[in-house]
């Protein structure tokens, strides 16, 4: 069964990397990525910008020329970008703004509405946020009412959870990322939103791990598979393809 790697990123030394809290992740490139990967049954994916990349374009555009056709890129941008920068970044292959409310180095979250909407409209994108969940309900209002937005890692907290699946409710995609980094039961939170909507759920490796307590280990995607049951082959493909707007 091809899986769609919905999250993933390229650390490139050939492009700009600033420390984010006193933290520069180890080198992890196309080709490291690659590697890893093989025998996976990985057909495609999103290289998602960390906070430590910032609004650097150089590594997203070299990664995604590199990893070639099925890949696309989810970037940070300024709250100043212009429409023409939006389009430009769409026909390299970024299909979605992240907001990195965890760790920083995005545009605010005051910035949400407004970017997330203009992005939309400019080419199509979607916003995607690094949050914990319990966080949600200061912005719980202003993500249902966006035209498409996705969270990452399950949200991170058990705690969180009742009000993800509110989200979910009303169109909120979750990614099935970064097991080794979250505070609850993968199984546990994948099986509620299934219960909610089957098409929310995507999944990904969230490689090369940075900063979680343990790495991706490839039985995250047989749990996945597992949970999934018949709904598998829309959480590990149909559900991402449709969602990063693969052609």
């Amino acid at each position: 069964m091809r899986i769609f790697d919905a999250h993933l990123h390229i650390i490139d030394p050939r492009f700009p990397l600033t420390e984010n809290n006193g933290y520069l992740p180890p080198e992890f490139t196309a080709a490291h990525y690659r590697e890893r990967v093989a025998g996976l049954g990985i057909a495609g994916g999103t290289v998602v910008s960390g906070s430590f990349q910032g609004f650097d374009q150089g590594y997203l555009r070299a990664a995604l020329a590199e990893l070639g056709p099925g890949f696309v890129g989810v970037t940070q941008v300024p709250a100043e970008v212009t429409d023409a920068e939006i389009a430009e970044l769409d026909a390299a292959g970024v299909r979605a703004v992240r907001f990195n409310v965890r760790r920083g180095g995005s545009a605010a979250p005051t910035e949400l509405d407004r970017l997330a909407r203009r992005v939309y409209e400019v080419a199509g994108w979607h916003a995607e946020l690094y949050i914990d969940a319990r966080d949600l309900a200061e912005l719980a209002g202003t993500i249902a009412a966006l035209p498409a937005v996705s969270i990452d890692h399950l949200g991170l907290h058990a705690d969180g959870l009742p009000q993800l699946l509110r989200l979910v409710e009303r169109g909120v995609k979750v990614k099935a990322t970064g097991f080794g980094r979250v505070e609850l039961d993968p199984a546990v939170a994948m099986r509620a939103v299934l219960e909610v909507d089957p098409s929310a759920l995507l999944t990904g490796t969230d490689l090369p791990s940075t900063r979680a307590r343990r790495p991706f280990a490839d039985a995250d995607l047989d749990l996945v598979a597992e949970v999934a049951g018949a709904h598998a082959a829309a959480v590990l493909w149909d559900n991402a393809a449709a969602f990063y707007r693969l052609g």
